[in-house]
């Protein structure tokens, strides 16, 4: 018997469960059809397990060099395993806080995969879905007043550079190693690729990085590319930049061994495993979009301001869509498509009021334009630049690389970004990108009082600097 709804969403990685809670408090009846495990990707496989990866390794780097903190350690030894099983238990509790959301909001989840169907018998318009059951029952027929699409990514590889799971892989199948290589290739020198980079140099891996462009992290502001270069070399990270990976070239008997072109020469780079790190593809095969008038472009289902596609009841999010593929991104675009459903009339989302951040050690995140694409854009920039080594907090931490880094108009002292890179960064962007939202300036940030010891005094004094009045330094 067809189930009637007032939404459905193909999906329930973070935007779908989050546009389902929303969607629950607006008084929608709302369904999420999920083939795997509800949060997704982010929750399963990225955002989650890999943070938690990452601060077992800050962990043990710390404890390696209690030393200088007059803490004398001995022997001390790394046990993956236990790692992977705190990484795990971190995991599960979370999946069943949502699994519980669910619950709390009576959304009904339906565990499958799930095709949207044609006009047919069940509705005259494209959108009745079509869910293939997990438990081999027969298929459920879903007739929905909305859908949204939050079919999230997978990660992409490169021709000939085939992930096999064991000695090739994704980010995916090395979430789940069950002990570290002794060395390791990492293709791609994105976000992904650094934040692994850092987390398996700090583990003790020794990491070669080929990055296609002549700069890591080419997405960043200049500067916290070029510092975070620096950070990586300081660990032992060989980045190799300007790299074309030669697939044709790979050898897998004892380990992995590959060519890539540096500089008009080629050169050979072995390690025991590589990891394939080139970008995410959205999931937009055999989810039933021909069936529709939904457009897609490259890969990537086109949709307006408030996430509808072509057929104005069925809206899309998420990784599904391109742009930032972020998972608050994603919450933020499926509250936005609920409320237009729901005729809240929300506010579209403002790209450059997003913060982003990446979880390296040391961490990086920002808000709003480089110096870069502001210039681009014709502003004409003014820049306040402080580091961590002179704040205090920082100096207590032992955390003193990096800095903060504030870029205004200098015709009208409007803030048009924040880029920072150091300790606890990527919890210190919030407060810049509320600064954003409220078009401030960096006078009215630097008459914001930081209280003294904190890392965050270095956004005071960046703010500050954009007009040379710093105070420590």
């Amino acid at each position: 018997m067809a189930q009637e709804y007032d939404l459905v969403i193909l999906g329930g990685g973070t935007g779908g469960y989050v546009a389902a809670i929303r969607a629950s408090k607006l008084g929608l009846k709302t369904a999420i059809v999920e083939k795997r495990e509800l949060g997704g990707t982010c929750l399963h496989r990225g955002c989650i397990p890999s943070k938690a990866l990452l601060r077992s390794a800050e962990v043990f780097k710390q404890t390696k060099e209690a030393d200088q903190y007059g803490i004398t350690t001995e022997n001390t030894t790394l046990n993956f395993t236990k790692v992977q099983e705190r990484k795990q238990s971190i995991v599960d509790t979370l999946h069943k806080g949502v699994q519980g959301l669910m619950k709390k909001g009576k959304i009904d989840v339906y565990e499958g995969f799930g095709r949207i169907l044609g006009p047919s018998i069940f509705s005259p318009t494209a959108g009745t879905i079509s869910v293939e059951m997990n438990n081999g029952e027969e298929n459920e027929m879903l007739i929905p007043k909305n859908v949204l699409v939050a079919t999230g990514s997978r990660p992409k590889s490169l021709p000939g550079l085939e992930i096999d799971g064991e000695v090739v892989m994704s980010s995916d199948e090395a979430l789940h190693m069950e002990k570290l290589p002794e060395s390791i290739i990492i293709v791609g020198g994105g976000v992904i690729g650094i934040e692994w980079a850092s987390m398996l140099a700090d583990f003790g891996v020794k990491v070669t990085v080929l990055e296609y462009l002549p700069n890591i992290l080419p997405t960043e502001d200049e500067d916290i590319s070029r510092e975070m270069l620096k950070q990586m070399k300081k660990k032992g990270v060989d980045i190799v930049t300007s790299a074309k990976v030669l697939p044709d070239t790979i050898e897998k008997d004892a380990g992995v061994k590959v060519n890539a072109e540096v500089d008009g020469e080629t050169v050979t780079y072995e390690a025991e495993r590589m990891l394939v790190s080139v970008g995410r593809s959205a999931n937009v095969d055999n989810i039933g979009l021909e069936n529709t008038d939904i457009q897609v472009e490259n890969g990537m289902i086109q949709t307006n301001n408030v996430y509808q596609t072509k057929e104005s009841h069925i809206y899309a999010i998420g990784d599904v869509i391109g742009g930032m593929q972020l998972a608050h991104v994603a919450s933020h675009e499926g509250m936005i498509a609920v409320e237009h459903m729901a005729n809240q009339n929300p506010h579209p989302m403002n790209q450059e009021q997003v913060p982003s951040c990446i979880y390296s050690n040391p961490e990086v995140s920002s808000v709003g334009l480089t110096v870069k694409a502001a210039k681009e854009k014709g502003f004409d920039v003014k820049v306040g630049k402080f580091p961590f080594q002179a704040i205090g907090k920082a100096l207590v931490h032992g955390e003193t690389d990096g800095f903060v880094k504030i870029v205004a108009d200098k015709e009208t002292d409007d803030l048009l970004g924040v880029h920072m890179i150091g300790p606890h960064v990527t919890d210190m962007i919030s407060e810049a990108a509320l600064a954003q939202v409220l078009d401030a300036t960096p006078w009215e940030i630097a008459e914001t009082i930081h209280p003294h010891p904190t890392l965050s005094e270095a956004i005071g004094e960046a703010a500050m600097a954009v007009d040379g009045n710093q105070i420590h330094g």
